[in-house]
C-alpha cells in the first residue's frame, strides 16, 4: 500500500486509514479481529473520538490494539470548547485507549470561523499543555460540509493537520473544499486527512469510482469507517490497486454518476439567464441547505430515506439561506423562458430546480 507524508510533521501514514466511528455498530471481538486484520494488512493509522459513544469507539480500540501502539498513528478528537472540559477529555481519551500519548490531536467540528475562535480560547491552550507533556505530538482540526473554519485556521497559522469532507458527490455542494481549503493546506505545509469518501454511505453503488477519486486528491491519508471483514477487505484491495484518475476520467465519473443524475448542479459556470437570475448562486445555496438531496420525486425507497437521513447532516442550513437571502433575485423571479436548459452539460431542468431551491430556501408554505 502507498505511504504519504502528513505535512510536515514528520508522520507517515498508509493511504487507507481505518476510522473508529462504526466500530460502535459492533461487539468488541469483532472490533478487534477487524482493526488487527488492517494492521497486519500494512494499515497504519488508526482514528476516533471523545464522542464517539461517549468513549466506546476510543475504548474498544485501546482494548484491541494497544499491545501495538508502536505499530499505527493514532488520532482522536475533543468536542470541548471551554479549557478545564478539554483537558479532561484528553485524558480520558488517552485512558480509553490506553496509550501515553495521541499522535494527533483534533479540535472535532471546527465549523466555521466564531467556532475556530472558541477552539483558541480554551480548547487549544489545554491540546498545547499537553503537547508540552509529552501526551500530543501534533494539532490539528476538524470539520463536516463548508470548511470556513479551517480555512480561517489555516490562514492565521494553526493547525497542523486538518480534517475535511472530501469526495466527488460533496465537491458540488462545497466547492471551497478542493478550491480554496486543499491548495491552502499544502501551501501552509499542513496534512490533509480526507474524510468520508463514499459521502457517509451514499456513494456505496459507486464505491470504487468513489475512493478511486479521493485517493487521488491531494492528501495524506483517506480515512473511513469498517464494521466487516468484507468491507475491510474490499477497502484494502481499493487502495492496494489504486491508479490515479486522469483529467478525462475524472470529468467522466462527475458527467455520469448515477447519485448526481439530472438534479446536482456541478458548478461548472456555463449556464447563464438573460434575467438576471444568478442560478450558479442559488444552486450553490441549495447544495449548503441540504446537499441537493431533496429533489421532489422518489425512484427508489432505500435511497430517499438515505437522502432524507443524510441532506442535513452537516446542518449548514442557516449558511444557505443566508447566502440566498444575499441575492437580488431569486428562484421564484424564474419566469420558466427555458433558455438556460440547453445550456447545461448535465441536462439539469434549472427552471424545475430554481422553483425547489427557491421553496426550501425561502421557506414558501407548498410547492
Amino acid at each position: 500500500m502507498e505511504f504519504r507524508e502528513i505535512g510536515g510533521t514528520g508522520l507517515r501514514t498508509s493511504l487507507l486509514g481505518f476510522g473508529g466511528f462504526h466500530l460502535l455498530e459492533i461487539p468488541q471481538k469483532k472490533a478487534e479481529k477487524l482493526l488487527n486484520k488492517y494492521l497486519d494488512a500494512g494499515g497504519n493509522y488508526l482514528e476516533t473520538a471523545a464522542s464517539y459513544g461517549d468513549g466506546e469507539s476510543e475504548r474498544k480500540i485501546g482494548a484491541s490494539v494497544s499491545n501495538r501502539r508502536n505499530e499505527y498513528i493514532l488520532v482522536s478528537k475533543i468536542g470541548a470548547r471551554d479549557k478545564e472540559s478539554a483537558r479532561r477529555q484528553i485524558e480520558d481519551s488517552l485512558r480509553n485507549l490506553r496509550t501515553d500519548h495521541l499522535d494527533i490531536l483534533l479540535m472535532h467540528g471546527v465549523a466555521s470561523p466564531e467556532d475556530f475562535e472558541s477552539v483558541l480560547n480554551g480548547p487549544y491552550q489545554a491540546a498545547l499543555e499537553a503537547q508540552a507533556a509529552g501526551k500530543v505530538n501534533h494539532i490539528g482540526g476538524s470539520m463536516h460540509g463548508w470548511p470556513g473554519g479551517l480555512i480561517e485556521a489555516l490562514n492565521r497559522g494553526y493547525f497542523e493537520v486538518v480534517m475535511s469532507t472530501v469526495n466527488y458527490y460533496d465537491r458540488c455542494n462545497y466547492p471551497e473544499i478542493e478550491g480554496i481549503l486543499l491548495p491552502l493546506a499544502r501551501d501552509k505545509g499542513a496534512g490533509v486527512i480526507l474524510m468520508k469518501p463514499i459521502a457517509d454511505g451514499f456513494l456505496y453503488r459507486n464505491a470504487d469510482a468513489a475512493f478511486r477519486y479521493a485517493f487521488g486528491k491531494p492528501v495524506s491519508v483517506v480515512v473511513t469507517g469498517m464494521n466487516n471483514e468484507q468491507m475491510l477487505a474490499d477497502n484494502l484491495r481499493r487502495a492496494e490497486g489504486f491508479v490515479p484518475m486522469s483529467g478525462e476520467e475524472e470529468a467522466q465519473l462527475l458527467a455520469s454518476a448515477p447519485e448526481l443524475s439530472g438534479y446536482v448542479c456541478r458548478q461548472c459556470g456555463k449556464c447563464s439567464c438573460p434575467y438576471g437570475i444568478d442560478i450558479m448562486e442559488i444552486f450553490a445555496a441549495e447544495g449548503y441547505y441540504d446537499r441537493q438531496m431533496a429533489r421532489g420525486d422518489v425512484n427508489d425507497t432505500a435511497d430517499y430515506a438515505l437522502m432524507e437521513r443524510l441532506r442535513f447532516w452537516f446542518d449548514n442550513r442557516k449558511l444557505g439561506i443566508e447566502r440566498y437571502n444575499k441575492l437580488e433575485k431569486q428562484g421564484g423571479a424564474c419566469n420558466k423562458c427555458g433558455l438556460c436548459v440547453p445550456m447545461c452539460p448535465y441536462h439539469i431542468d434549472i427552471p424545475y430546480k430554481l422553483s425547489l431551491a427557491d421553496y426550501k430556501l425561502a421557506g414558501r408554505n407548498i410547492y
